[in-house]
């Protein structure tokens, strides 16, 4: 293997996304100024009915952002103010943020050691009689082992709300991530394995009074102009970014392959580097590497040394949420499994446009920060 030019590589890379859609999207985006269909319209439904069979979702509701779309599936599933809901503690703070929002009670439990998913027998033992939602995060392009969770969630009348903004086209057992539970929520912020050109999110479900709930909050409480019937908020899904997603959900599945590639070349290449722990796709899981996450000792100094070289690797995330200061409730301990990775965790690039010479920089580089660590 040879290591190439020494050159930066970056965590992502959105410019060679766009460039792929631009013509397209500038052409749709002429037809929304010309036709002023700024709010909702045609653009907006398209896109919602291509996500909705691309997932192989009954319904897709598109939203201001990720959190809202969490939020709103919270709402709709029947969670309400004071019911508990469990999560992994493992995830970004948002997951978390749609849970208070609400008024409810955010339960972090840990995750498993291999994957770094929810762990179903922690879920089991955080279950009490307030439980109303169980949220398994579908982390870093993975599924969540969903129907592990279903059982726990029907012994105390919980819904499965699905936080799916990391696994854009990931499957388990041939279903979609999102599609496994009561709803999900997704986020199309731009470094996703689906990302628009700002902020954007969509609900995903098969039940339709789900939808109708999801639908009526996101439109202040109306079904009807100026007849409000419930307390909602604003959160609809832009008319530009509609465009932008449809153009890149028709490349979605070409990019999603891209990437297994990819991480299959990492796998291959970082297997035999020692104080390197790579990911394993786990048993039913089709992943989609939304992230290619190592796991190293003395990390900090191991990513300072891939800064220092241009290699822009990044974590995801450096503090469990029970950690962080929004949420510091839990004693040092609670959670020894999230906690432990988080001081390893180690993100190194990965998006469907890297080229095998800037793959082969990232593994010399770090072999070189690991083994000086």
């Amino acid at each position: 293997m040879s290591a190439g030019v020494q050159t930066s590589v970056p965590l992502v890379d959105l410019v060679a996304q766009e460039e792929e859609v631009h013509e397209e999207v500038m052409a749709q985006l002429g037809d929304v100024l010309s036709s002023a269909s700024f709010i909702g319209g045609p653009a907006v439904a398209a896109f919602e009915a291509a996500y909705a069979s691309f997932v192989g979702a009954r319904h897709c509701v598109g939203v201001a952002n990720g959190t809202d779309a969490l939020e709103l599936a919270l709402r709709a599933g029947g969670v309400r103010p004071g019911g508990e809901v469990i999560f992994p503690a493992n995830t970004f703070i948002a997951t978390a943020e749609a849970i208070s929002r609400i008024g409810a009670v955010p339960v972090p439990v840990d995750v498993d050691p291999t994957y770094l998913l929810i762990d179903p027998e922690a879920v089991a033992a955080a279950v009490t009689s307030r439980t109303q939602a169980v949220v398994p995060v579908h982390l870093f392009g993975q599924t969540a082992f969903v129907e592990r969770l279903v059982p726990i969630a029907q012994s105390c009348g919980a819904v499965i709300i699905e936080d799916a903004a990391q696994a854009q086209g990931a499957t388990r057992f041939g279903r979609n991530a999102g599609t496994l539970g009561t709803a999900g929520g997704t986020s199309f912020y731009p470094g996703k394995n689906l990302g628009a050109a700002g902020d954007a999110g969509a609900v995903l479900t098969s039940d339709p009074g789900v939808d109708a709930a999801v639908r009526l909050l996101g439109a202040h409480g109306s079904s009807e102009k100026y007849r409000h019937e419930v307390v909602g908020f604003n959160s609809r899904l832009d008319t530009v970014q509609a465009v932008v997603l449809k153009a890149k959900l028709a490349r979605l599945q070409a990019w999603n392959l891209r990437r297994r590639a990819a991480a299959e070349r990492y796998a291959a290449w970082l297997a035999d580097i020692p104080g390197v722990r790579i990911p394993v796709e786990a048993p039913g899981n089709v992943d989609v590497w939304h992230l290619y996450v190592v796991r190293v000792q003395h990390r900090d100094r191991v990513l300072a040394a891939l800064h220092e070289a241009g290699v822009q690797a990044g974590i995801h995330y450096p503090v469990p949420v029970h950690m962080s200061g929004a949420y510091a409730g839990a004693s040092f301990g609670a959670f020894p499994v999230a906690e432990e990775a988080a001081g390893q965790i180690l993100s190194l690039p990965l998006f469907p446009h890297i080229t095998v010479e800037q793959q082969e920089r990232v593994v010399e580089v770090l072999a070189a920060a690991v083994g000086a660590a």
